[in-house]
Order: C-alpha cells, then sequence, then structure tokens
C-alpha cells in the first residue's frame, strides 16, 4: 500500500453562513433554547458540511475516493471512521455569521493491525469568521478493512449496569434514539449509512445496531462541560472514540473537574468507556 505522501498538504476551502434558521434546527436537536446571537460550543461541527453529488457516494454513503478526485485520498480501504479530535476555540460563533473553513491534510500514516491494514488520517480544520479564526481542530480519521461476514457482532451485549457515579463530579444519562440520530445526520449533511440504515450496519459493518456519531457524542459531552453558561467557556476540548455507541442504549455523559482542567467520558451502562475527552476552561483575565 503507497505511503500517500503526495496527498500531505492538499487543502480545501468551504464557505457557508450560520442562519438563525440552522441556529434553531442545532438547538432544538438538542432540546436547547435558541439564542439571540451567540450560540454554544459545538456549532461548528455541522456548519460547512460536505456537499457531493449523490451520485458520488459510496455504497457506505461517504463521499466515492475511487479516482483521486476528491479531497481525501483513494485509500482502497471500505470503512472509515472518525476517531477523534483536538479542538481550541478562540472566538463564539454568531447566529448570521459568514464562515469559511479550510482544511488542509497534514498527515498519512498506513499501519498494520491485528485486523489487516489501517490508514489514519489526520485533518486540520480552521474555521474563520470576518477573516478572525474562530475555532481550530485537528482530527483523525481511520480507514479499515470490510469486516468478514461472520464476524461477532461489535460492540458486545452490554453487561449487567455497573457505571460508577460516585467517582464523577457530574453525570447525565441520555438515551440516542433514531430521531435523534436522524436529525443530526441531517444537520451534518452525513450519509454514512450507520447512523440510519439498520441492516447494513449490523450486515454489512458487522455492528449490534444504529452507531451513534462521534461528533454528537462530543457535541453531548461539550454541553455538560458549558452547563450552566452560555455554552462558550472552554478554550480547547478533545476526544476520542474507544468503542461504538448503539442507538437506544442507555449512555452515560461524565465530567470531573480539577481547577480549570476537566476530564470526560462518556460510558455504556455496564461501565464500557465509549467516549474519552478532556477541556480546560477559558481563563479569567
Amino acid at each position: 500500500m503507497t505511503d500517500w505522501a503526495d496527498w500531505i498538504g492538499r487543502d480545501q476551502s468551504s464557505t457557508d453562513v450560520l442562519t438563525p434558521s440552522l441556529a434553531a434546527r442545532w438547538c432544538r436537536t438538542f432540546d436547547r433554547a435558541v439564542p439571540r446571537e451567540v450560540m454554544p460550543q459545538g456549532i461548528h461541527l455541522v456548519l460547512c458540511p460536505p456537499d457531493v453529488a449523490t451520485e458520488a457516494l459510496g455504497a457506505d454513503g461517504h463521499p466515492k475516493r475511487a479516482g483521486g478526485t476528491g479531497f481525501l485520498p483513494p485509500i482502497p480501504l471500505p470503512r472509515r471512521m472518525w476517531t477523534g479530535s483536538q479542538i481550541t476555540f478562540h472566538e463564539p460563533l454568531i447566529v448570521g455569521a459568514k464562515v469559511e473553513r479550510r482544511s488542509t491534510i497534514a498527515s498519512i500514516t498506513p499501519k498494520e493491525g491485528k485486523r489487516g491494514p489501517m490508514v489514519f488520517v489526520t485533518v486540520e480544520h480552521e474555521t474563520r469568521t470576518e477573516g478572525r479564526l474562530a475555532v481550530g481542530e485537528t482530527q483523525q480519521l481511520a480507514f479499515l478493512d470490510a469486516v468478514a461476514p461472520d464476524a461477532p457482532p461489535i460492540p458486545p451485549v452490554p453487561g449487567p449496569p455497573s457505571f460508577d457515579e460516585s467517582v464523577w463530579d457530574r453525570t447525565v444519562t441520555v438515551r440516542p434514539d433514531e430521531r435523534l440520530l436522524f436529525r443530526y445526520s441531517a444537520l451534518t449533511f452525513n450519509t454514512h449509512r450507520i447512523h440510519y440504515d439498520a441492516p447494513y450496519a449490523e450486515q454489512v459493518e458487522r455492528y449490534r445496531g444504529l452507531v451513534v456519531h462521534g461528533p454528537l457524542l462530543a457535541s453531548l459531552l461539550l454541553q455538560l462541560a458549558n452547563e450552566g453558561g452560555d455554552g462558550n467557556a472552554l478554550a480547547s476540548f478533545a476526544f476520542r472514540a474507544v468503542s461504538p455507541a448503539i442507538a437506544n442504549e442507555p449512555l452515560h455523559l461524565a465530567l470531573r473537574r480539577d481547577g480549570s482542567a476537566m476530564e470526560l467520558g462518556a460510558f455504556a451502562q455496564d461501565g464500557r468507556r465509549i467516549v474519552e475527552a478532556e477541556a480546560a476552561l477559558q481563563s479569567a483575565g
């Protein structure tokens, strides 16, 4: 497999407008009141989504990579997942703002894992408004080989409830269902079939059910970290997907704080860690 070195440094730019209707749809997706002006952190995840034509989508719902005409390299591995991001917040995004996102491929790393070949792609995003940097993000993508049709479904069936909320400062339990997954897919123009097509998710990619989006989980953790304010308390936030979250199953969101630093996580009912995350508060000055 090639090292794809010629693709490093490739970039693309896209523009969007944080319209009042988009702001309202995002807030209503999470059962939040709609602010008049300043939007909470996490809204950038639904701005400047890919807008490829339907005929340019692959069997999994992602844009086709074959031919090398798109932004991402034509890696010949069928499965793609967003494994995590490191995000830095510079200034809030305002309802009505015009935004531009520039994305650059920073690195491409082939590896050999227990389940075969893998390729990790790091993409750096800069979201600007009025020419000023609002959000910086370093995103990690993983490309994996197909799953055998007789592979056991993942993740395993949950064991007895064992999540220990006593070791956390704050916990919230949610149950993401098909309605929430559909709305988030619509907001992000995400057609990956694991989020809405149960037969595909179960039979082709061998998940135990519909999969909750990684950025959706990150958005829920951002809201937990920002609870009680206007939603813009953080200077930085980083998350890493550890295990899939399955729709309609209880999901424990947890936070503990040490000064300006926060540790966060999302856990299944049996204590299986789904997402690990950390955040830092803005300085008082």
